[in-house]
């Protein structure tokens, strides 16, 4: 295969990448396919995947996603960067083993001083043998944990289960609307009934591959700042002869799958509402495709917290908020800077549809943009 050596702009980046993340065009993929398709969404909190389902996908509704939680058919897990991603459950059985060394790596980041000389096989086997006797708080875990290690970090005990093994958590937590404390179990114990035996941990090849259907073209640097894995320069080289080949308006080298949609850069993207932590806004060492340097410090806050935030024309143009008050709810927008009459137009109309999702049984909706 030949290796294409074009370079695509900064807008053309944009397009494939919001072709690539459904925002282009709602898609009629089922929530399952798509969530396998998009490699898990972000989901340290529970509702912003309901967001970012129903910003992608046609006629999604809540109870779609609720009904994979509670068939077992989705969990939420510690996986990429080790963060809590929502998945099928067939990828948490393939990506968990891969992304052991990111655990291990942020085990050794927060607590490695707290852990100096202990057995950490021995605290997470009995981790485990709790767990799996009944879902656990961490908070519990930890205080359970510190009867047979008194001398340890609670916080760090259970951070060592956390680490080597993979805990799911289980409903209510992450059903729509339902509140409290995540448990957990492993994810061994969850998934009874899907064949774990049959399902093959994926290879770091398969990784690289899924990445960049769903996000590329992509460089090396992007890839690992995805995943939380280093050292994949050689994952890359190794597939080259399947890859094409292109540069940004910087020179760095980008990576993608051939016959993956490459939008025209003038393609229209409609206004679309983006979840705190969607994986947009986390997945690329430069970030310039989807939002401005300038602009960063608003979403990204210094407490890790990612705000919510409006793309227009493509671009994160600014943040949103809704306040549910017994039968009335109001969509309040933040923008950046002015928008035109038309971009209001088409932030109202797709704000009330997006109201009518969060608030169904709302009597009053109103939607408020700051005038410039």
């Amino acid at each position: 295969m030949s290796l294409k050596s074009n370079t695509l702009s900064t807008r053309a980046l944009n397009r494939a990448l919001l072709k690539r993340q459904l925002l282009l065009e709602r898609s009629p993929l089922a929530p399952l396919e798509a969530l396998e398709h998009l490699v898990g969404l972000q989901a340290q909190w529970p509702n912003p995947p309901y967001v970012g389902l129903w910003s992608r996908l046609e006629n999604f509704k809540q109870s779609d996603l609720s009904e994979l939680y509670l068939n077992r058919k989705v969990v939420r897990i510690a996986l990429m960067r080790s963060t809590i991603h929502l998945v099928s459950a067939k990828d948490c059985i393939g990506l968990r083993p891969l992304l052991q060394p990111v655990h291990e790596r942020g085990l050794t980041g927060s607590f490695g001083r707290k852990l100096a000389g202990v057995n950490r096989e021995a605290i997470a086997s009995a981790g485990r043998a709790l767990v799996e006797e009944s879902p656990r708080t961490y908070h519990e875990l930890g205080r359970m944990l510190r009867e047979q290690w008194p001398l340890c970090d609670p916080e760090a005990l259970a951070a060592v289960v956390r680490t080597y093994v993979p805990l799911v958590q289980v409903p209510p937590r992450g059903l729509w609307g339902e509140i409290g404390q995540a448990a957990h179990t492993s994810a061994e114990t969850w998934l009874t009934d899907v064949q774990i035996d049959n399902i093959t941990p994926f290879g770091l090849e398969d990784v690289v591959m899924r990445y960049l259907t769903a996000f590329g073209p992509a460089s090396v640097k992007d890839i690992q700042v995805w995943c939380g894995l280093t050292g994949l320069r050689e994952v890359v080289d190794g597939l080259k002869n399947q890859l094409c080949v292109y540069k940004d308006e910087r020179g760095t080298e980008l990576f993608d799958i051939p016959d993956t949609p490459l939008p025209d850069a003038d393609t229209p993207a409609p206004m679309r509402f983006l979840g705190e932590f969607d994986n947009m806004l986390l997945s690329y060492a430069d970030r310039s495709r989807i939002i401005s340097e300038t602009d960063r410090p608003l979403i990204f806050t210094k407490n890790g917290i990612i705000r919510s935030a409006i793309l227009v024309d493509g671009i994160v143009a600014g943040l949103w908020s809704i306040s549910v008050k017994r039968s009335s709810a109001t969509l309040l927008i933040e923008p950046f800077r002015s928008l035109t009459s038309e971009q209001i137009v088409d932030i109202e109309k797709e704000g009330s549809r997006l109201l009518s999702f969060i608030a169904p049984n709302a009597d009053a909706l109103d939607i408020q943009i700051p005038k410039s």
